[in-house]
């Protein structure tokens, strides 16, 4: 069983698409293959979103955060899935359910994400996102993602 894996960002930017500003995983501390994945975002007053969110009392959008733990899942996913994963494929949010924000994250701040899969049938995964500071949890969600063929825009079964 692959088990305290460390996946690096050149590696992370090999599975998933995301580029600056919008890559929100800095590396992934823990991988367990078709289980779960830690990631790690350090937050840093140079992100562009706090020149707007909220100028002198910066706070990284909730909605960064649910992206952070998404990128992470996806990672998850498309490192488990190896070779069978599909050429020319994507993964989608398809929803997400039950969100808490329990305290903000502010520059300085490490966001470490834990994901872990729940349920898996065909093309759809159920995927928990749990984000911590410090120990503290600051953010809880469940979310689901399908993996769609790029061309034709439509689920893989």
């Amino acid at each position: 069983m692959d088990n305290n894996i460390t996946i690096s960002l050149k590696e992370i930017m090999s599975y998933i698409p995301h580029r600056y500003p919008f890559l929100l995983v800095d590396k992934i501390v823990d991988f367990v293959k078709d289980e779960s994945a830690t990631g790690i975002k350090n937050v840093t007053i140079n992100e562009e979103f706090f020149q707007g969110h909220f100028p002198g009392d910066p706070v990284m959008p909730g909605v960064l955060q649910i992206e952070a733990l998404a990128q992470t899942a996806a990672v998850l996913v498309v490192k488990s899935l190896g070779e069978k994963a599909p050429k020319n494929s994507g993964i989608l949010f398809t929803t997400i359910n039950n969100v808490k924000f329990r305290k903000p994250v502010v520059p300085g701040d490490t966001l470490n994400l834990k994901v872990k899969v729940l349920k898996n049938k065909l093309s759809i995964y159920v995927i928990e996102g749990i984000g911590y500071v410090d120990g503290q949890k600051v953010i809880e969600t469940e979310f689901s993602a399908m993996i769609y063929d790029k061309d034709v825009k439509k689920s893989i079964k």
